[in-house]
Formats: structure tokens, sequence, C-alpha cells
């Protein structure tokens, strides 16, 4: 299909290893999806990234990438004209806590701290990551979200969700004070957020805004969380590296409108934009 407009996620999507834009999975250097990036660019196709990073960074990463918006928090905000105008989703977050952000609600609840410690070295904060963040607890490890969104409604706090992000892309290092366990594998990233906040009802929101049918619209992405995006866009590409993560594809099977690229990370992310040229 011939897109009006392309939503992407950033990490192990459009950027690879250690967050590169000019390596593959494997670390070679590439330039192939900067080519594919100015092909978009050049065809007048806005670009939009839909990211897990917070506010500031995935504006400032726009600001490089020369992308027409930004999606911040995995959905809670959505922000145009480079970050001066924005707008949040509340989701499921009680009344009774008004305006106040998700994570100033958690802290006060504790529920993050009791979460990690019914996971001892499964579960920790994604420091130092976290700090910036406002609407989610950002969290690393190995856990079943399934069986956190259980734990949660158990303890009357069913209006959270954990919602996994991928693989962490980079190695663990001893200086940012790991408790997990190696044994486990490789972390995987965690949000912790209030229900009725997703890509996909953020995509669906700014579509609404630019008067753009979802029928004209692409989303590529790499993990769970991405696929939230499928019912508010045409097509959702989801990257090799993506596919491959341990029971995806059965996800991938209840999803009529996905397509997997051949490759890994970027040079996949430059065949899902070619393809929608």
């Amino acid at each position: 299909m011939t897109a009006r407009i392309v939503y992407t996620d950033l990490d192990g999507t459009m950027v690879g290893p250690r967050g590169s834009f000019w390596h593959t999975a494997g670390r070679e250097l590439t330039a192939d999806p900067a080519a594919a990036l100015l092909a978009l660019h050049r065809a007048g196709i806005p670009l939009v990234l839909v990211s897990g990073r917070t506010f500031e960074q995935v504006v400032e990463a726009a600001r490089i990438f020369a992308a027409d918006g930004a999606i911040a928090e995995l959905g809670a905000t959505i922000a145009w004209d480079g970050g001066r105008s924005t707008h949040r989703l509340t989701g499921d977050l009680p009344a009774e806590y008004g305006d106040r952000p998700p994570m100033d609600v958690m802290a006060e609840l504790g529920v993050v701290e009791r979460l990690i410690a019914e996971h001892p070295g499964r579960l920790e904060w994604h420091a130092p990551w976290h700090a910036t963040h406002t609407t989610d607890a950002l969290l690393r490890g190995r856990v079943d979200p399934l069986a956190v969104d259980a734990w949660l409604a158990e303890r009357g706090a069913g209006w959270l969700t954990l919602k996994d992000n991928g693989a962490f892309p980079a190695p663990l290092r001893a200086s940012t004070g790991t408790t997990l366990d190696p044994a486990d594998g490789p972390p995987r990233i965690y949000h912790l957020m209030p229900r009725g906040i997703s890509k996909g009802l953020s995509i669906a929101w700014d579509l609404r805004r630019r008067g753009i049918d979802p029928g004209d619209a692409v989303a590529i992405g790499d993990s769970v969380s991405d696929l939230d995006m499928a019912p508010a866009v045409e097509r959702l590409w989801i990257t090799a590296n993506g596919a491959a993560v341990d029971g995806m594809a059965e996800l991938l099977g209840a999803v009529p409108n996905v397509s997997v690229t051949a490759a890994p990370m970027g040079e996949g992310w430059a065949q899902a934009v070619r393809a929608s040229l």
C-alpha cells in the first residue's frame, strides 16, 4: 500500500543495538535505514515516532529524524509542532486521583515496590532511565504480564496493567546496579501504567486530529505492546527480531493486518518503509 503517514517505534525497530541508526542487528555498519528515511521524506509522507521513551526524549529524537510528531510513554502523550502542542491520554486512572500524574499515585500506593518484592531477582526498576517517567513505571526483568495483571486486580489495582515493550537492546552492566538473575535470560522492558492508554489509542487520536483515514496509515514495531497499533492502521509491520521472541508467533496469528519483515531492526524497518512508499 501507499501510505499517507507512517508511525514507528524506536528502540529495536527504527534503531538497533545501543540505539544506533547506523548498525545492523549484528553490529555491522549500514546506510539502508537512512536511505529509506530520506526516501520517505522526499515522498512527503509524515513520520511519527511512537515510543516508550519520555516526552523529552521522543521529541528530541523527532527533531533528529525530522519526524512530524512524537508519541511518548507508550501512548500517554501525543506531541506535534516540535513538542509545543500536546495532548495527554489519562486512561483508567481513578477519578479520585484527579489529574495527578499516575507515577505519583503509584508511589503513594507503593504498588511498584510491592510488585518488585513479589519477583525477587526477576523484576526491578529500569534504572537510570525510569527516573523521569510521569505516566508509567519503567521496569525490566522476566515476568508474565498476564500473571502480574491478575496480581494487580486481586489487590484492587486493576486499573493498572503491565505492558511488554520488548527486549533490552544492550547487555546490562554492573554499573546499572541490576539485581536480576542472569539465568533468566536477557531482560525485557515493561511499563506499568493505567489501562486505556496505548500506542494504538494515541495513533487513532492523532489520525483524527490530522484528518487522515486509518486505511492510509502504516505502523512499524517490534514488541508485544506494538501490536496495540494494529487496529488503528491499515498495515502493521513487525521487524524480524520482534517476531522471533518466544510466544510472539501465536500473538501475530491473531492479528489479520500484520506483516513480518525479512530482516531485523533497522534493515527490517527500511523494508517496511519502502513497502509503504
